[in-house]
């Protein structure tokens, strides 16, 4: 998992940063034992002198510890911040935030809200609260939205969840153990794929390009490698916005139903049509009594409403439902039951709701369409149907450079290559969200442009396509 040092000057310092960088990245995880010395110069082609200088210095920095006759261990530095949880944090007070795309809540949506579930909140104040399937009114309300986009579904088949990450870890846990194959899109959302690599999964992945899914390769990768599940966002794809067609699903879905491999499909930006209207849920292609059995379908109103709530959910089989539930309860005995008030009232407003939601961000969308042509006509990008970002071809691997040389002038975004199942993939693009307003989007444009010379003027060495070592 280590970038070739091949031209790097000095080798050590080049060696330390990266191995530093992935693991606040989470590709090596916390407190598991490094190589010995010998081992890595070897794998590497470098002196053994040089390793030990690069533990030396990750010592110096806080990165590793090592404890006499039981080797060098990976740790995090006092001070320092995962880069899983530095994503989902506020930038500072000056910088515009395109790391996360997740649109807020209108102050008065979110009071007038308040006010309303305030009495139902009172009578559930004389109850334990502990509700480990979620509200019953709430796992009505979502199992009836499924019924409305044409998918028999009920309560007994949803399970309410904080998020749809919350979802996904729980399907996981129970499903699956180390060293199963998951099949995931490449890129994909980037906390799925932490999840599949903290529970020590093995990602099988199938790309997704500016005009989506290669569905021989789906089909292939299914019967070649079958695996115990795989995980798909075809509705708005979180990067790349693609929307799957309905041919290719029912191709998916068969796929999947041969191999015997567990289908889960992410709808957290379904209802996020921007172009036209909602596809209907990936399940109802299932020939009833078919694979419909093992499909799970995700949501969550962190992307329509806002994430805030943390409100998810997961549809599947009741019997599986109640398996999920049981997973649960080991770490998380239920959820806020305000949350849940908030989430039902707001669920049954949404078609008031989210009309002006999304003439908001096609709003948002168009205007950052028009500077990325103004201030950066160089890059390539399409304009998807729906979701919330642009996944822009810059023409050259130097994403990572340009997001640093972008928090120098106040922009905050992440490069391609966190949305990668492998490192060093997708240097040369970048998810650009479009959830601000949008003169904040036209001057994170032009910043974007302000900082790109500087990320040009690297050396080459430092921002050509690594060669990993497995």
């Amino acid at each position: 998992m280590l970038p070739d040092p091949a031209g790097a000057r000095p080798v050590y310092r080049h060696l330390a940063r990266a191995i530093g960088a992935l693991i606040l990245d989470g590709h090596i995880a916390l407190h598991v034992r490094l190589p010995a010395e010998r081992e890595l110069a070897a794998a590497l082609n470098v002196s053994r002198p040089t390793v030990t200088a690069v533990y030396d210095l990750l010592r110096e920095d806080g990165y590793v510890h090592s404890r006499q006759g039981a080797g060098t261990w990976t740790s995090l530095p006092e001070g320092r911040t995962p880069s899983g949880i530095a994503r989902l944090l506020g930038p500072r007070e000056t910088a515009i935030d395109l790391a996360r795309a997740a649109p807020g809540l209108p102050e008065e949506t979110i009071v007038e809200a308040l006010a309303r579930v305030a009495p139902h909140m009172a009578a559930h104040v004389h109850t334990p609260g502990y509700h480990p399937y979620g509200l019953p009114e709430l796992r009505a309300a979502i199992a009836e939205r499924f019924v409305r986009r044409g998918l028999p579904t009920l309560p007994e088949q949803i399970l309410v969840t904080a998020g749809a990450q919350h979802a996904l870890t729980l399907v996981l846990g129970l499903l699956c153990r180390p060293g199963d194959r998951v099949m995931t899109e490449n890129p994909s959302y980037p906390n799925a794929l932490d999840a599949m690599g903290r529970a020590g999964l093995r990602t099988v992945p199938v790309p997704v390009t500016d005009t989506g899914w290669d569905v021989e390769s789906v089909e292939s990768t299914f019967r070649r490698t079958v695996p115990r599940l795989a995980y798909l966002i075809p509705d708005f794809h979180n990067p790349t916005g693609c929307l799957m067609p309905e041919h290719e699903r029912v191709r998916t879905l068969r796929a999947a139903e041969r191999s015997g491999a567990w289908l889960v499909i992410d709808e957290t930006l379904t209802d996020l049509a921007l172009d036209g209207p909602a596809p209907p849920p990936f399940a109802a292609h299932a020939a009833p009594g078919s694979g419909a059995g093992r499909l799970i379908t995700i949501g969550s109103m962190s992307k329509t409403h806002w994430a805030g709530l943390r409100i998810g959910w997961l549809r599947a089989p009741a019997g599986l439902v109640t398996e999920l539930a049981g997973q649960r309860i080991v770490t998380d005995m239920g959820g806020s039951v305000l949350d849940q008030l908030l989430a039902l009232d707001l669920l049954d407003r949404a078609d008031a709701l989210l009309p002006d939601r999304l003439q908001q961000i096609r709003d948002q969308r168009a205007a950052l369409a028009q500077a990325l042509t103004q201030h950066l006509p160089q890059w390539r990008w399409h304009l998807p149907p729906g979701g919330l970002s642009f996944w822009a071809d810059l023409g050259e691997p130097i994403a990572t450079a340009l997001a640093e040389q972008a928090w120098e002038h106040g922009v905050r975004i992440e490069s391609g290559a966190h949305f990668a199942t492998d490192p060093g993939l997708f240097e040369q693009r970048l998810r650009i969200p479009y959830t601000a307003p949008p003169d904040t989007l036209r001057e994170a444009a032009h910043r974007l442009a302000t900082a790109l010379p500087a990320a040009q003027s690297r050396p080459a060495s430092s921002r050509r396509r690594p060669h990993w070592i497995a």
